[in-house]
């Protein structure tokens, strides 16, 4: 059965637009997915939803129609809204209609890998929502193991980064707030080599990298590019350019070394 909500003072409504900031999301420990293609992704998934807020326009399209009905077979809690209302509560310029509040996962980086020689992606200090959207994007494609996030990476749980993955956070595991001592303890304790991208004088090509090994992938902030600390305990890498591009963008970055270790290890 859906319930109707038609005050903007409701707390699921109030709970739902507070999530659009960062310290609402960490006291919580709860998220907002919005949109029809990741809704429906997050219901393919199977993660724990709190509740979703809907619209009768949204909920009378055919596609909308059986999102809700799955949603429904799944236990969820759901609850038609007016657009009005909607759109207090959602995190879009152009609302689609349906939102779920959802708990996040993976927060604490485990002491063993699961599986032998794996690859894991690591960001440090990278800001910007989309690149950290991207990232995830391209390790799910790649079959990686998992993402880390340094602390004072931007916050993957927020509305922009959420819609970057294009529904890849919920199929690769995320780990955030990870110090840089607990990054290389769990480099040592699973055998992973890290390589950091960093232009040096000491750094090797990345596809002169060993990627079949276990390998930890460190990707750095925007304008500052990895942070020493990391630079000082990792193997240095670079991208060759031959053109006059000063840089790459940090998920273009990432996608390049990424897909050069699936080269190696399945072709």
């Amino acid at each position: 059965m859906i319930e109707r909500i038609d005050s903007p003072a409701n707390k699921k409504i109030k709970l739902a637009a507070a999530l659009k900031q960062r310290k609402q999301r960490e006291k919580t420990g709860l998220f907002v997915a919005e949109g029809i293609r990741l809704c429906e992704m997050a219901a393919e998934a199977g993660w724990q939803v709190e509740f979703g807020l809907l619209t009768g326009q949204m909920r009378e399209q055919e596609r909308g129609a059986k999102l809700v009905e799955k949603l429904t077979s799944q236990n969820c809690p759901l609850y038609e809204v007016p657009e009005a209302v909607f759109a207090k509560a959602a995190g879009t310029e152009t609302p689609q209609g349906i939102l779920l509040v959802m708990a996040q996962k993976n927060s604490f980086l485990p002491q063993t890998a699961e599986r032998e020689n794996p690859l894991y992606v690591v960001m440090d200090g990278v800001q910007d929502p989309g690149n950290a959207g991207t990232i995830i994007r391209t390790a799910d494609a790649v079959g990686a193991d998992g993402v880390i996030l340094l602390k004072g990476s931007v916050d993957v749980y927020g509305d922009k980064a959420v819609r970057s993955t294009m529904g890849s956070i919920f199929h690769v595991p995320v780990y955030s707030g990870v110090s840089v001592e607990e990054l290389t303890d769990f480099a040592r304790c699973n055998d992973l080599q890290l390589l950091a991208t960093a232009l040096d004088e000491t750094a090797k090509p990345h596809f002169g990298q060993d990627f079949t090994k276990g390998t930890a992938v460190v990707l750095g902030n925007e304008g500052n590019g990895v942070s020493q600390e990391i630079l000082a305990v990792a193997q240095k890498t670079y991208i060759p350019m031959y053109g006059q591009a000063e840089s790459l963008n940090v998920g273009m970055s990432g996608a390049i070394v990424l897909y050069e270790a699936l080269r190696q290890r399945k072709f």
